[in-house]
């Protein structure tokens, strides 16, 4: 993620430790202080969505409509009508599929959840209809809930 490169030495600071948390299903969690930082996912090195919303610009972001809003929370892949309907902005520069990208929704602050392109940005525009995104990690889910305490 380059855009984190610019604040990775606030998220791990020079002097803290990051410790690894081996998990199921080829699942590593990597905390500073018992705060989840980032965590891994079969080779997949993805940023925890605490820290989506501490650094939101560092991020490629799509936005869903009002309409998706609570599907995204309970965990439903995206469709593509909710990411080219009246509300939802792609970005104007194609993002390939297979691209990690953060979910914000129409009217909220915060991004709702992580996931990864099923296509590109210019084939949901194009094709919109089918899954677009498929979901990753959004607020309320497991990873969201998780105590390393």
């Amino acid at each position: 993620y380059p855009g984190l490169e610019a604040v990775v030495d606030v998220i791990i600071p020079k002097k803290s430790q990051l410790v690894l948390h081996k998990c199921e299903d080829k699942i590593a969690l990597y905390s500073i202080d018992d705060n989840v930082v980032i965590y891994q996912q079969q080779d997949e090195v993805l940023p925890f969505l605490k820290i989506v919303h501490k650094y939101p610009s560092c991020f490629q972001t799509v936005q869903v409509d009002r309409g998706a809003i609570k599907f995204v929370l309970s965990g439903a892949n995206i469709m593509c009508p909710g990411l080219t309907s009246k509300g939802a902005k792609l970005p104007q520069e194609n993002l390939p599929k297979g691209t990690i990208v953060i979910i914000n929704a129409e009217g909220k602050e915060n991004a709702l959840a992580i996931g990864k392109l099923v296509m590109s940005t210019d084939e949901i525009k194009s094709i919109n209809k089918g899954i677009g995104i498929e979901l990753i990690h959004y607020l309320g889910d497991g990873l969201w809930n998780l105590s390393l305490d």
